[in-house]
């Protein structure tokens, strides 16, 4: 049985929301409009005239009074929810050394759009700084005044508090964040949220005979972990649950197959993105009460070159009993995920999502800007998946995923080999993982935004939590 024996994070907050009534009292104020006219009678009148004279449509104009800032965010008929988190981005800059701020807006969508902005982009990394307390910022608190209800703010709060907790998970060092961590992690969390966590130690995945996680693992002096992670509220408005599957790689050196350090392995802490992201969802489902059957299955190792270390040329008997021929070991993030994805088939699911930081070719094909999605599901799921992608700018892009690229992975030795040919190497993975899957299924490439070596907005530097957002809005609205 694995015992919960590390001490876990417990740093971690976001500016806390209110909702008040009247703007008069408030130091630092924010009114955000479709026009200045409407502000007519909100203003002080030589303010209006200022704004009046001075605001431009999509812009974000503010006074620098003696007593605090005003600003005046005049955003049209047709502004975006994207350029209101852009605009809550630009003003929490501007104002993240005060403490306390009042936003008043009558629409509440953009209220809720710009406020995301405003809290996505307080998160701050500072656990090893020796000067942290000096390095934090000063905001803590946002008045609310307007449409915007109570029950949307805690909803938007809990979402935010999931990312940051994704964030946090991806951005600690291996030094602290190995496999027993991550689940020690995932334990209190749903021990505070209200859901089942149940973690499988080494003689359990041997016991199954996870041979792909094993395989991983031989390497590393540290034991590894499978998670299952279990939300099924009273009320959930489906019978057979949706499985959420993370690549749980908590660093990566690519084993025997070693990967160079600039650029590439100075930044695997991150190669467990897809974990972080799948369990920070079911966290924000269960705060919100989201009424939605979930399961969550998160393999968990290092990747290292260690004395036992498996080696190309191996081959690998996995939890199915499908043979693999091992030909590169820094193919390892579908190694642990294909044994997730054989145990998923028990669970008879309505759907399974993978999300992994899988691929750099996924990252030469797209870049940062959006995760890739491959699969075998219908595509109305894949249509939503996408609308949720605009709506929460966590934004996904389906690719092809013909029968042809199997042909790549046949091996002379074994069932299947761990890689395909030279080219299109994120869907030749996503046809690896398939094999395993019984039931309709969506693979997501996060390699692209899951971390950033450049500040992108509200998403920062590092660790940005993608996928979190995305799949939530996903299934709170399947």
């Amino acid at each position: 049985m694995y015992i919960f024996t590390h001490i876990v994070i417990t740093n971690l907050k976001i500016m806390k929301l209110s909702i008040v009534q009247s703007s008069d009292k408030a130091k630092n104020k924010i009114f955000i409009s479709k026009s200045i006219q409407d502000l007519k009678n909100v203003l002080e009148a030589d303010e209006y005239q200022y704004f009046k004279e001075s605001s431009q449509e999509e812009e974000v104009r503010f006074i620098k009074k003696v007593n605090g800032f005003l600003f005046v965010i005049i955003i049209g008929e047709e502004a975006s929810s994207e350029s209101l988190r852009k605009k809550g981005h630009t003003v929490y800059n501007l104002i993240k050394k005060e403490s306390k701020v009042l936003v008043s807006g009558a629409e509440s969508s953009q209220v809720l759009a710009f406020l995301e902005g405003m809290l996505l982009s307080g998160y701050q990394f500072l656990k090893y700084f020796k000067d942290a307390e000096k390095k934090k910022n000063k905001l803590q608190a946002i008045q609310v005044q307007g449409s915007v209800s109570a029950q949307d703010l805690t909803a938007l709060e809990q979402l935010v508090d999931a990312v940051f907790w994704a964030r946090d998970m991806v951005n600690e060092p291996v030094s602290f964040m190995n496999a027993a961590q991550l689940a020690d992690e995932i334990v209190a969390k749903g021990k505070k949220s209200g859901y089942k966590v149940n973690v499988l130690g080494k003689k359990q995945i041997e016991t199954l005979k996870m041979g792909g996680l094993l395989a991983v693992n031989q390497g590393s002096e540290q034991p590894p972990t499978f998670t299952i992670i279990e939300y099924k509220p009273k009320n959930a408005k489906n019978k057979k649950p949706v499985v959420l599957v993370g690549k749980g790689v908590v660093y990566d050196t690519g084993g025997l197959s070693l990967k160079p350090t600039p650029h590439s392995m100075d930044l695997m802490k991150s190669d467990m993105g897809g974990a972080a992201a799948m369990a920070a969802t079911i966290d924000a489902l269960a705060k919100n009460k989201v009424p939605v059957y979930v399961i969550g299955l998160i393999p968990a190792t290092d990747n290292r070159p260690g004395k036992t270390a498996y080696a190309p040329g191996d081959v690998v008997t996995m939890f199915d009993g499908t043979t693999i021929e091992v030909l590169n070991t820094d193919a390892e993030g579908r190694m642990i995920l294909a044994d997730a994805l054989a145990y998923a088939n028990k669970y008879e699911p309505e759907l399974v999502i993978d999300a992994a930081t899988l691929t750099g070719a996924a990252v030469r094909a797209l870049g940062t800007k959006t995760a890739i999605s491959m699969g075998n599901a219908k595509d109305t799921y894949f249509r939503k998946l996408y609308e949720s992608g605009l709506r929460t700018h966590d934004r996904v892009f389906r690719f092809p995923f013909w029968d042809e690229w199997k042909e790549e992975l046949k091996s002379d030795i074994a069932d299947m080999k761990n890689l395909g040919g030279s080219n299109a190497g994120m869907i030749t993975a996503g046809k690896f993982l398939e094999h395993f899957v019984k039931y309709p299924y969506i693979h997501i490439d996060i390699a692209g935004p899951a971390f950033l070596e450049s500040a992108d907005s509200y998403n920062g530097k590092g660790a940005t939590g993608a996928g979190v957002r995305l799949l939530y809005d996903f299934l709170k609205n399947l």
